[in-house]
């Protein structure tokens, strides 16, 4: 059974934060994200959204997958599939599943369920020190990259190119499956 790494997440932004001597103020000013919902993250008193989770990793110079693998401390070279991390984020509905933990790799792997009418966006700042590769396994995936409309379907795979802000759409009526690859720069 997989866990919900809620918890493990609140605790590990909190230990991100603590250790580059950052206040609450630092890391709002860096993430702008408010003092207030950074707390109520902290304090276990919301769940953050992927949106809100890209702009902290982007703060942290950290990817997603990073600090999902972080928060769950796991360290094993082989992953089953009942160990993979599995978090949803709680305004879209998608589901991610890290496939693979990038400790100390600079590769990781992600596999996203993103549900019919769902999007998410990430600012230009979480993926500045990151080069990603979408590739779809199924379903649609409307891709926005700054102001380039991508319309992606099965077998597709597409290189990000320079940082900017992004948004990954499911504009079917299907849920669509994708695997994000990232390569730390």
């Amino acid at each position: 059974m997989q866990q919900d790494p809620s918890k493990d997440i609140a605790l590990r932004i909190k230990y991100e934060r603590e250790s580059r001597g950052w206040s609450l103020a630092e890391l709002a000013k860096r993430s702008d994200v408010s003092k207030a919902m950074i707390s109520k993250i902290e304090r276990q008193e919301t769940s953050p959204t992927a949106a809100l989770l890209g702009r902290l990793c982007g703060a942290f110079q950290l990817s997603l997958s990073t600090l999902l693998a972080r928060a769950e401390q796991q360290q094993q070279r082989l992953l089953r599939q009942h160990q993979q991390a599995v978090w949803q984020d709680p305004q879209s509905g998608y589901i991610r599943t890290q496939i693979s933990l990038a400790m100390d790799s600079p590769l990781e792997l992600t596999k996203i369920e993103l549900p019919p009418g769902a999007e998410v966006a990430f600012p230009a700042a979480s993926v500045v020190f990151l080069r990603q590769v979408i590739w779809i396994l199924q379903g649609c995936l409307s891709f926005v990259e700054g102001e380039a409309l991508h319309h992606l379907h099965p077998g597709d795979s597409f290189t990000l190119g320079e940082p900017s802000g992004h948004v990954f759409r499911n504009d079917s009526q299907r849920p669509c499956e994708y695997l994000v690859a990232v390569v730390r720069q």
